[in-house]
């Protein structure tokens, strides 16, 4: 049996042409709170120099939304290229860094604890497949004329309300949370 054999079609009659049916999906809500978990964390740069923390998070519930893969980029190091100002850099690398400490506090204050840049060994070990729940937000831009949007990370908190209120009061709050997780369904 060959390699290209997918049951009867004759691939080299192919003009190179082929269209994947599906793919287009609409970000999940703006406000919706989803249980997930981290399968991904690594450095990664976007250019020479431009170093910043890759998170893939996959949803696992509600239902409607499982599986559903979610991207953020921390940019601990201040410097996003996409922010030309300096004091929004600092700033920005700031809030990446309670976001951070925010998830690593909520997978057992691994990271932190250590003193240490993570790195993606330490990464894998101590923030990734620990549950949490995050606030998604949408985003929308115009990129060569055509609307994008997706879903950003706004918000990330403990599993569960018993775990939030045992949370020691030093521990770093996430950039931008609101009030109101208490009654999660989770």
């Amino acid at each position: 049996m060959s390699f290209w054999d997918i049951g009867g079609e004759d691939l080299t009659k192919n003009a190179g042409n082929y269209e994947q049916e599906g793919g287009s999906m609409t970000p999940i809500p703006d406000g919706t709170q989803v249980l997930a978990l981290i399968d991904e964390a690594k450095w990664d740069a976007f250019q020479e120099g431009d170093d910043y923390i890759s998170l893939r998070w996959q949803v696992m519930a509600p239902a409607e939304f499982k599986n559903r893969k979610i991207f953020q980029k921390l940019w601990v190091l201040g410097n996003n290229p996409n922010q030309s100002d300096a004091e929004k850099r600092t700033a920005q690398g700031v809030k990446a860094k309670k976001m951070l400490a925010a998830i690593d506090h909520n997978a057992g204050a691994k990271l932190l604890a250590s003193g240490e840049a993570p790195t993606d060994d330490s990464m894998a070990r101590c923030i990734t497949n620990k549950p949490m729940v995050l606030k998604l937000k949408v985003w929308e831009m115009e990129i060569q004329g055509e609307k994008k949007t997706g879903n950003w990370i706004a918000a990330v908190s403990p599993r569960n309300a018993d775990a939030k209120k045992a949370a020691p009061a030093a521990a770093p709050a996430p950039a931008d949370e609101e009030e109101g997780d208490d009654d999660l369904p989770f």
